[in-house]
């Protein structure tokens, strides 16, 4: 993974980084992930977190997307996003037809992350 920049103790990332997804099975793997600053939550694709065998889950949360709002489970998952581990809460969803199996939303950046949109 890069160095990523810091200001004021706060590490800048672009509009996408790869995340390191831990799993409990021992399969970590990176994979590309879409930042949001407009999604309060996080998600993973649903296939993606079965076959990791993340979860269990912990609670199910309604969301409202330009899809319509749909009752989603949600499950503690834990990932390395620029070098910094953390465990956040994300919602299961089919992201199939997504170019991201990934979205990381203000839930977890923001106490340590700035985003930076000219940042490739």
């Amino acid at each position: 993974m890069e160095e990523h920049k810091k200001v004021n103790g706060k590490i800048i990332v672009g509009l996408t980084e790869n995340v390191k997804l831990l799993s409990n099975n021992g399969q970590n793997i990176e994979v590309p992930a879409k930042i949001d600053t407009g999604a309060t939550g996080s998600s993973i694709d649903i296939k993606l977190a079965s076959k990791l065998n993340l979860g269990p889950v912990i609670k199910s949360k309604m969301i409202k997307s330009a899809h319509g709002n749909k009752l989603r489970p949600v499950i503690e998952a834990e990932i390395i996003l620029a070098g910094k581990k953390i465990k956040s809460e994300f919602t299961l969803a089919d992201r199939t037809h997504m170019k991201f199996d990934v979205l990381i939303g203000v839930n977890v950046l923001k106490n340590s992350y700035l985003v930076d949109p000219s940042k490739q």
